[in-house]
């Protein structure tokens, strides 16, 4: 069954994602736009963006067939990014980036299932979004949520390698111009599907059955190719419009 509403709310944070992409060309492959005092909005739009749709992510996990499957393309995809990435962009490819996360994610969760949803959902939404708040600053070295509260720092030791970059502890070299480890963000995907489950004990899914905005329930069904294709098309549209400028000047 589809539930055209989550669709929607999918293709919504898809296009804010491309608007924001959008704007990082502009700053930093075009310089057209000063980015100075507004890296603050910068940073909560893009936030915005990918809280929304790791959550909705593990809320839609459960509605899937082949989530093994549909995560090894979805790694695949981001192994795909990454290398393409490392040859545009060696000084600040994307390692480990939101479709190695979602990849993962899917596919670690396959074997979960049955303990999954032997857990209370409440009580799995609740340890959820409260293990994701304490270890927001893991990529950091810190237990907690900074810049709002610190609890203690993690050891530097576990802080070595790619591998351990992957779960959340990046060594001090890592770059990465997207970065989404498996910690903290695997909590956030963990909260959406016990969220799931929650509107899903209470009939609450019908909600999400309600029509919606035809273009942006297109976009959500078809997440993984809009996500491929959309910065591809905004840097040739861009460059169109480079093209056209000089030779109207």
């Amino acid at each position: 069954m589809r539930y055209p509403l989550l669709d929607a709310l999918r293709g919504f944070s898809l296009c804010s994602m491309a608007g924001f992409h959008l704007t990082w060309d502009l700053i930093h492959l075009c310089g057209a736009v000063d980015p100075r005092g507004y890296e603050t909005a910068l940073y909560l739009w893009q936030q915005s963006i990918c809280w929304t749709f790791i959550f909705l992510s593990g809320f839609s996990w459960p509605l899937g067939r082949r989530p093994v499957r549909r995560g090894l393309e979805v790694f695949f995809c981001g192994a795909v990014i990454t290398a393409a990435s490392v040859i545009a962009m060696p000084a600040g490819p994307i390692l480990f980036g939101i479709l190695t996360f979602l990849g993962s994610a899917m596919i670690l969760f396959a074997p979960l299932r049955s303990l999954l949803f032997r857990v209370p959902a409440a009580a799995g939404l609740a340890l959820c979004a409260a293990l994701f708040v304490l270890s927001r600053g893991v990529n950091r070295g810190v237990l907690g949520f900074p810049p709002f509260f610190t609890l203690a720092p993690l050891p530097g030791g576990w802080y070595r390698d790619l591998f351990t970059a992957w779960l959340g502890f990046p060594p001090p070299d890592f770059v990465s111009l997207d970065y989404f480890s498996l910690l903290p963000w695997l909590f956030l995907y963990g909260a959406g599907f016990f969220f799931h489950r929650l509107a899903a004990e209470r009939d609450f899914l019908s909600f999400f059955a309600r029509s919606a905005p035809r273009l942006l329930t297109l976009a959500g069904r078809h997440s993984l190719a809009f996500y491929l294709l959309h910065q591809p098309v905004l840097i040739a549209l861009l460059l169109l419009h480079d093209t056209l400028s000089s030779l109207l000047s």
